[in-house]
Protein backbone atom coordinates (compact mmCIF):
# COMPACT_ATOMS: atom_id res chain seq x y z
CA UNK A 1 0.00 0.00 0.00
CA UNK A 2 2.91 1.78 1.01
CA UNK A 3 4.12 1.49 -2.23
CA UNK A 4 1.37 2.48 -4.07
CA UNK A 5 0.95 5.57 -2.25
CA UNK A 6 4.36 7.44 -2.99
CA UNK A 7 3.90 5.74 -7.12
CA UNK A 8 0.72 7.93 -6.70
CA UNK A 9 2.65 10.97 -5.20
CA UNK A 10 5.43 11.10 -7.52
CA UNK A 11 3.40 11.00 -10.40
CA UNK A 12 1.05 13.72 -9.25
CA UNK A 13 4.40 15.50 -8.57
CA UNK A 14 6.13 15.17 -12.17
CA UNK A 15 2.49 16.26 -13.49
CA UNK A 16 2.74 19.56 -11.31
CA UNK A 17 6.24 20.24 -12.13
CA UNK A 18 5.99 19.50 -15.81
CA UNK A 19 3.51 21.69 -15.81
CA UNK A 20 4.97 24.19 -14.15
CA UNK A 21 8.16 23.91 -16.51
CA UNK A 22 5.41 23.91 -19.33
CA UNK A 23 4.39 27.50 -18.06
CA UNK A 24 7.32 28.89 -17.73
CA UNK A 25 8.65 28.09 -21.21
CA UNK A 26 5.49 30.26 -22.65
CA UNK A 27 5.85 33.14 -20.11
CA UNK A 28 9.58 33.24 -21.53
CA UNK A 29 8.90 32.84 -25.03
CA UNK A 30 8.52 36.13 -27.32
CA UNK A 31 5.72 37.61 -29.83
CA UNK A 32 5.60 37.41 -33.87
CA UNK A 33 3.34 40.51 -34.94
CA UNK A 34 2.16 39.71 -38.62
CA UNK A 35 0.94 42.68 -40.77
CA UNK A 36 -1.27 42.01 -43.50
CA UNK A 37 -2.16 44.55 -46.10
CA UNK A 38 -5.96 43.24 -47.81
CA UNK A 39 -6.44 44.60 -51.29
CA UNK A 40 -10.22 44.29 -50.63
CA UNK A 41 -12.52 45.08 -47.84
CA UNK A 42 -14.48 43.33 -45.01
CA UNK A 43 -13.85 39.98 -43.53
CA UNK A 44 -11.22 38.50 -41.57
CA UNK A 45 -8.15 37.00 -41.80
CA UNK A 46 -7.26 33.77 -40.18
CA UNK A 47 -3.50 33.59 -39.33
CA UNK A 48 -2.05 29.87 -38.62
CA UNK A 49 1.49 29.23 -36.95
CA UNK A 50 2.69 25.74 -37.22
CA UNK A 51 5.98 23.69 -36.81
CA UNK A 52 7.30 21.07 -39.81
CA UNK A 53 5.19 18.51 -38.62
CA UNK A 54 1.52 20.83 -38.28
CA UNK A 55 1.99 22.25 -41.76
CA UNK A 56 -0.21 21.83 -44.58
CA UNK A 57 -1.35 18.83 -42.79
CA UNK A 58 -3.02 19.42 -39.50
CA UNK A 59 -4.30 22.38 -36.98
CA UNK A 60 -1.86 25.35 -36.39
CA UNK A 61 -0.03 25.14 -32.98
CA UNK A 62 -1.74 28.61 -32.29
CA UNK A 63 -4.57 30.13 -34.47
CA UNK A 64 -5.93 34.01 -34.54
CA UNK A 65 -8.07 36.12 -36.67
CA UNK A 66 -8.01 39.72 -36.99
CA UNK A 67 -10.90 42.22 -38.95
CA UNK A 68 -9.86 44.05 -42.19
CA UNK A 69 -9.66 47.71 -40.84
CA UNK A 70 -8.69 50.61 -43.52
CA UNK A 71 -7.00 47.58 -45.66
CA UNK A 72 -4.92 46.07 -42.93
CA UNK A 73 -4.99 43.36 -40.77
CA UNK A 74 -2.77 42.66 -37.92
CA UNK A 75 -2.20 39.78 -35.22
CA UNK A 76 0.11 39.20 -32.43
CA UNK A 77 1.38 35.42 -31.56
CA UNK A 78 2.86 35.77 -27.60
CA UNK A 79 4.79 33.31 -26.06
CA UNK A 80 5.88 31.78 -29.07
CA UNK A 81 9.46 29.25 -27.85
CA UNK A 82 12.16 29.69 -29.68
CA UNK A 83 12.23 26.84 -32.97
CA UNK A 84 11.25 26.87 -36.39
CA UNK A 85 8.03 28.05 -37.31
CA UNK A 86 5.84 29.13 -40.80
CA UNK A 87 2.57 31.12 -40.72
CA UNK A 88 -0.11 30.51 -43.44
CA UNK A 89 -2.95 33.15 -43.93
CA UNK A 90 -6.13 33.33 -45.96
CA UNK A 91 -8.83 36.35 -46.22
CA UNK A 92 -12.05 34.87 -44.70
CA UNK A 93 -14.69 37.43 -46.70
CA UNK A 94 -17.63 35.06 -46.39
CA UNK A 95 -16.91 34.53 -42.98
CA UNK A 96 -17.35 30.85 -42.72
CA UNK A 97 -13.64 30.23 -40.99
CA UNK A 98 -12.19 28.10 -43.67
CA UNK A 99 -10.60 28.75 -46.74
CA UNK A 100 -12.70 27.84 -50.15
CA UNK A 101 -11.72 26.63 -52.89
CA UNK A 102 -13.03 26.32 -56.76
CA UNK A 103 -14.20 22.88 -57.94
CA UNK A 104 -10.72 23.04 -59.89
CA UNK A 105 -8.72 23.23 -56.42
CA UNK A 106 -7.99 26.55 -56.68
CA UNK A 107 -8.58 29.10 -54.14
CA UNK A 108 -11.36 30.97 -53.78
CA UNK A 109 -10.13 33.43 -51.33
CA UNK A 110 -6.29 35.21 -51.14
CA UNK A 111 -4.24 33.53 -49.32
CA UNK A 112 -0.57 34.03 -47.99
CA UNK A 113 2.74 32.23 -46.44
CA UNK A 114 5.45 33.34 -44.32
CA UNK A 115 8.62 34.88 -46.60
CA UNK A 116 6.00 36.00 -49.10
CA UNK A 117 6.48 32.76 -50.92
CA UNK A 118 4.01 32.53 -54.13
CA UNK A 119 3.97 29.96 -56.46
CA UNK A 120 2.12 27.31 -58.31
CA UNK A 121 0.71 24.56 -56.12
CA UNK A 122 0.40 24.61 -52.82
CA UNK A 123 3.17 26.49 -49.82
CA UNK A 124 6.17 23.99 -49.50
CA UNK A 125 7.88 24.02 -45.63
CA UNK A 126 11.50 24.63 -46.94
CA UNK A 127 10.00 27.85 -48.82
CA UNK A 128 7.80 28.99 -45.65
CA UNK A 129 10.18 28.26 -43.08
CA UNK A 130 11.44 31.14 -40.57
CA UNK A 131 13.28 30.83 -37.18
CA UNK A 132 12.45 32.43 -33.96
CA UNK A 133 14.95 33.12 -31.18
CA UNK A 134 14.28 35.38 -27.82
CA UNK A 135 13.82 38.64 -30.03
CA UNK A 136 10.35 39.73 -31.02
CA UNK A 137 10.05 39.55 -35.04
CA UNK A 138 7.39 41.72 -37.18
CA UNK A 139 6.85 40.44 -40.29
CA UNK A 140 4.77 41.68 -43.21
CA UNK A 141 2.61 38.73 -45.40
CA UNK A 142 1.20 39.65 -48.84
CA UNK A 143 -1.57 37.72 -50.64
Amino acid sequence: MKTIITLLTLLVSNFILNAQTDAVAEENGTTITVNVPVPSPGGKVIVGLYDENTFMKAAPLKGLESDVVDGQATVTFTNVAPGTYGITLFHDKNGNRQMDFEPNGMPKEMYGVSNNVMGFGPPQWSDAKFEVADEPITMEIRM
